[in-house]
C-alpha cells in the first residue's frame, strides 16, 4: 500500500515500525539492553535517556535536546489477584519524521493504538498525517480515556467500603487499607502527569502540522476533574478510616465495660467462695456450719448482686 511500511525489526522482535507518509512510528514493547543499543545506533539518542528507558525509578519529566523531545510518562497497572495498584512507566522520543515509544505491553491502550494503525487505514490516516507532535497527543489522549475506567471502579469501591465501614459484623480495615493505597498510587500517576501536560503544551507544536493548545487544554481539563475526583476519594477514605475507628473503639469499649460488669457483679462469689474454701475452720463451714448458715450467705450473696445491677442500671452503664 503506498505510503505505509509496517514491519518488525528481524534482528530485534520487540521493535515494531510504522512508516506512514513523512511520519515513522518506532515501538519498542517490552525495553530491553538490546533494544536500547538498536535505538542508539539508528537515532543517535542521549545515552542517559536511553537508560532512562530501562529504569523503573523514573519520574516523570520532560528532556529537550537540540533535534527532538524525551519524554518519562507514568500509567497505572491493577492486578486484580493481589488487588494492588502498582506504577508503571513508559517513555518517548519525538522528533520531526519520527516517534519512539518505549513500554510494556501493560500500557493496553497503546498496545491497541498501535495494533489499530498497523491493521487499519483509517486509524494511519487519523493518527500520522499530521505530525510527531500530535500522535503523541493521541497516545496521551486514548491512554488517558482508558483512565476513567479505573476511575469508575475506585468510586464504585469507595461505595462498597461506606457499607462495610457502618456495618457492626465486618471489618472495614483491611478495604480501607488497600482503598488508600490504590488511591495514593493513582495519585502519584496523575499529578506529575498534569503538570507534564502543562510543561509540555507549548513544545510540541514544533512537531505537529496543526496547533496542539486547545487538544492539550483539554487533556488538562480531564486530568484537572481526574486530580480533583481523587482528592474527594481520599478526603472521603480519611473520614472512613475515622469513622471506622471510632466504631471499632466503641465497640470494644461496649465488650471491655460488659466484661467489668460482669466481673464486678461475680465479685461477691468470689469473695464468699474464696473465703471459705481455705483449709481453715471457719463458722458456718462444713466443719461446724449447717445448711441455713449456708442458705444465708446464698441470699447475702445474691443481694449483693442484685444492688450491684440496680446501681448499674441507675447509672445508665447497662
Amino acid at each position: 500500500m503506498a505510503g505505509l511500511n509496517t514491519k518488525i525489526d528481524e534482528s530485534q522482535s520487540n521493535i515494531r515500525t510504522i512508516t506512514w507518509e513523512n511520519l515513522t512510528w518506532v515501538d519498542v514493547v517490552p525495553p530491553t539492553e538490546a533494544a536500547v543499543k538498536h535505538l542508539q545506533s539508528q537515532y543517535h539518542f542521549d545515552p542517559l535517556a536511553l537508560a532512562d528507558c530501562l529504569s523503573h525509578r523514573q519520574i516523570s519529566k520532560m528532556d529537550v535536546f537540540s533535534d527532538y523531545l524525551f519524554f518519562v510518562f507514568h500509567f497505572n497497572h491493577y492486578d486484580k489477584k493481589t488487588r494492588i495498584s502498582t506504577r508503571r512507566q513508559w517513555s518517548a522520543f519525538v522528533g520531526k519524521d519520527f516517534i519512539v515509544t518505549v513500554h510494556t505491553e501493560q500500557l493496553k491502550a497503546l498496545v491497541d493504538m498501535f495494533h489499530d494503525c498497523q491493521t487499519n487505514k483509517e486509524a494511519r490516516q487519523k493518527y500520522l498525517s499530521h505530525g510527531s507532535g500530535y500522535l503523541l497527543y493521541q497516545i496521551i489522549d486514548q491512554a488517558i480515556d482508558s483512565y476513567f475506567p479505573v476511575l469508575d471502579k475506585i468510586l464504585s469501591l469507595l461505595e462498597e467500603t461506606e457499607h462495610i465501614v457502618f456495618d457492626p459484623n465486618k471489618e472495614a480495615t483491611t478495604e480501607l487499607s488497600i482503598l488508600r493505597r490504590d488511591i495514593i498510587t493513582q495519585r502519584m500517576v496523575m499529578f506529575p502527569t498534569r503538570q507534564l501536560l502543562i510543561e509540555m503544551r507549548s513544545k510540541l507544536n514544533q512537531y505537529s502540522h496543526i496547533q496542539l493548545a486547545e487538544n492539550y487544554d483539554d487533556l488538562i481539563d480531564h486530568l484537572n476533574k481526574i486530580c480533583q475526583t481523587l482528592d474527594e476519594c481520599r478526603e472521603v477514605v480519611e473520614v472512613f478510616k475515622d469513622a471506622d475507628y471510632t466504631l471499632v473503639t466503641q465497640r470494644l469499649n461496649r465488650v471491655v465495660r460488659l466484661l467489668n460488669i460482669i466481673a464486678t457483679i461475680v465479685l461477691p462469689f468470689l469473695a464468699v467462695s474464696s473465703l471459705y474454701g481455705m483449709n481453715v475452720p471457719l463458722p458456718g463451714g462444713l466443719e461446724r456450719g449447717s445448711l441455713n448458715t449456708f442458705l444465708i450467705l446464698f441470699g447475702i450473696m445474691i443481694l449483693l448482686t442484685l444492688g450491684m445491677i440496680y446501681y448499674f442500671r441507675h447509672r445508665r452503664w447497662i
